[in-house]
């Protein structure tokens, strides 16, 4: 057993040492989520500052911590710990005006060129219309996705770390937030099979892109336009039943890229029910095949 794991089965009532040891102990469970969330994030995000924010959450998780909740400290932590990193790239507010500029322009024109096309405009072709290298492209598409990953991890979680809730939770906030988790399982499970495929892999089960662009025949550059392509599906797609002011039409109203997302949004509803979605958690909000 870990050494973190046998910290969590500390006394109810911890002394100022025993909860100095406790931070001791997991201190490298913030060096993981750290550079977990620097794999997501601009290169120019700096480690130190988001390090400082992980410590300090650390230490406020510990005074917080009661072991007879039943919740083992490693996982009542990360949460904090999560939540602290991402609250202070929302604070940097990296993604400068001219990011968001250039993304909102590739977005235009991918819409335009989907229209005409009928189909996803390759890299190349966007680059061309837009009079740019691919790889500024590339770059761009990087960012954006990057965002909507900060905007998804911010809505609802993931990982079953991610689903420790606060045990002030009330029933209804609970309820919520379970059935929130479930429209996310629908949400995935309704994407295009390539798309699908691409956030499993890359999300779930953690497989390096390159690893993914072999298996599918495609270069990276695909894989993460693809990524950002069901991202963008995604967070529209549970914006939709949960939050339908903050979904923007893409395109003509009447055009067939809102048909394609309208029949999307169809299917996400199609998967499952109130009851099916809160199955995947327990009261508690921990996953069904992780809770037992």
């Amino acid at each position: 057993m870990s050494t973190t794991t046998t910290t969590a089965s500390a006394p109810a009532s911890m002394n100022d040492r025993e909860r100095e040891e406790l931070i001791r102990a997991n201190m490298p469970l913030v060096g993981h989520l750290v550079r977990d969330m620097l794999g997501r994030v601009p290169a120019h995000v700096n480690r130190d500052d988001l390090t400082s924010a992980g410590l300090a959450a650390l230490v406020t998780a510990a005074r917080g911590f009661d072991p007879e909740r039943g919740i083992p400290f490693h996982r009542f932590a990360a949460t904090r710990i999560r939540g602290a990193l991402l609250d202070e790239l929302r604070g940097l507010d990296w993604a400068s005006r001219s990011v968001r500029s250039r993304a909102r322009q590739a977005d235009t024109a991918r819409q335009h060129l989907t229209a005409t096309l009928g189909r996803t405009p390759t890299p190349q072709e966007l680059a061309e219309y837009l009079g740019v290298p691919v790889s500024e492209i590339n770059s761009t598409a990087d960012d954006v996705q990057r965002a909507v990953v900060l905007s998804l991890q911010g809505f609802t979680t993931g990982s079953a770390d991610d689903m420790v809730t606060e045990s002030t939770m009330g029933p209804e906030e609970m309820l919520l937030h379970r059935e929130r988790i479930g429209y996310l399982h629908n949400a995935i499970e309704a994407l295009p099979e390539r798309l699908r495929i691409v956030i499993t892999r890359y999300f779930l089960k953690e497989e390096p892109m390159s690893v993914i662009a072999a298996e599918l025949g495609v270069t990276e550059s695909r894989i993460s336009q693809l990524r950002a392509e069901a991202l963008t599906l995604l967070k529209d797609g549970l914006n939709t039943h949960l939050d339908p002011e903050q979904v923007q039409a893409a395109g003509r109203p009447d055009g067939c890229v809102n048909r394609r997302r309208a029949t999307y949004f169809a299917q996400i509803a199609s998967k499952g029910n109130l009851n099916s979605r809160l199955a995947h958690t327990n009261h508690h909000g921990l996953p069904t095949n992780l809770a037992a």
